[in-house]
């Protein structure tokens, strides 16, 4: 049985939302409050397997429980919310740096089209949100929480459950000789991807000699909002992509809602209206299988933290190919899904964990200055 406190201002939605979750046998609602304060207070007697919070709630809102839960009493949080405008999307970005799991979309109400969906995707982030571990994260260098009741315990970061021993064919540098002239990273994330692009990305500037295409799955609206906040906290230029863009070296660039992202021989993206029946949109299959194509063994390509396996077998064609494989570990991995899969399939040269694949892409940096 997973238990699960809701968080949310709103009495309608708070009623919905039991509604949705009590009906899976396997959940069990154990609270339901109408503000942070209120959830840190429930926290001191009650141990919930996952939180649903809300953002925008008064007295405290679901930026600062997060950081006070995550540097206190750690559970695993899932941001459900409605709004898109800028500040929301901005601060949902931030409850995601501090600990939170995911976003996802508040269920619309009975008799909606989208009533199914939506419902459907809220009960299966919960179920996967209760298999991850998560433990006390300290707030980021010169942050603190807004609220003087935050006294962080421990500084570990976010961890899988069981710990595996490093893969024994990660090297201590990677023998560049070997791997001729590259043209272009291809990288691939879902669950987890704020953080860990934040991560990858931290050491970049605007000299890395090659473009880097990114499939980021999130929920539809939010991309933006990411894009904007990996802007703020690194160097390197990023970009939501356009039809026709020319793939500029030390630039970002992620592929958009509803849209498939691929490369052409001249250099530049392609982007295709996605058909959803078809599949993920955007795909990382699609990006890499693009890149082998296109590109072949002046390539490099990177799978990361995510559920499912989309792209796992795509970044086998790019090693067949010839490129640079390269799969995040279970240990760094907040969700050993897709990485793990393309390990499974021997899809991945090397098995780095984030902060390695941070390395590598700043040793790739200034060895061309």
């Amino acid at each position: 049985m997973i238990t699960v406190l809701i968080v949310e201002d709103s009495r309608v939605v708070s009623e919905y939302l039991y509604y949705i979750l009590s009906k899976d046998p396997q959940i069990q609602v154990i609270g339901n409050v109408s503000n942070g304060k209120k959830a840190i207070e429930f926290l001191k007697d009650h141990k919930p397997d996952v939180i649903s919070m809300d953002i925008d709630m008064p007295i405290m809102d679901g930026l600062e429980a997060t950081q006070i839960i995550m540097s206190t009493t750690p559970v695993p949080i899932l941001i459900v919310t409605a709004s898109r405008n800028a500040n929301e999307v901005a601060t949902t970005m931030e409850a995601l740096a501090a600990g939170a799991l995911g976003v996802i979309e508040k269920p619309v109400g009975v008799g909606h089209p989208n009533e199914k969906k939506l419902s459907d995707e809220l009960l299966m982030m919960i179920k996967l949100m209760a298999e991850v571990k998560v433990v006390s994260r300290k707030p980021k260098s010169g942050t603190q929480p807004r609220s003087a009741a935050a006294q962080p315990k421990a500084t570990i970061g976010l961890q899988p459950k069981d710990k595996v021993d490093v893969h024994p064919r990660v090297p201590k540098q990677i023998p560049w000789q070997d791997h001729g002239r590259l043209n272009v990273v291809a990288i691939g994330v879902s669950s987890g991807g704020p953080q860990v692009l934040h991560q990858v990305f931290s050491k970049l500037s605007n000299s890395f000699p090659l473009p880097i295409l990114v499939v980021q799955h999130i929920t539809e609206g939010f991309l933006s909002g990411l894009v904007n906040w990996l802007g703020k906290t690194t160097s390197i230029p990023i970009h939501v992509a356009v039809e026709g863009d020319k793939l500029m070296p030390g630039h970002i660039y992620f592929a958009p809602d509803n849209y498939q992202m691929g490369v052409s021989k001249k250099g530049t993206t392609i982007l295709e209206k996605c058909d959803r029946k078809n599949g993920l949109c955007p795909s990382v299959a699609h990006l890499f299988r693009s890149v082998a194509q296109e590109y072949g063994k002046s390539a490099m390509g990177i799978i990361l933290t995510g559920m499912g396996s989309d792209g796992a077998q795509e970044l086998k064609l790019l090693r067949d190919a010839g490129a640079l494989t390269i799969a995040q570990d279970k240990e760094s991995s907040l969700i050993y899904g897709m990485p793990g899969v393309a390990a499974e399939l021997d899809a991945a040269k090397y098995i780095l964990s984030a902060t390695e694949i941070s390395n590598l892409l700043y040793e790739l940096e200034t060895s061309n200055k």
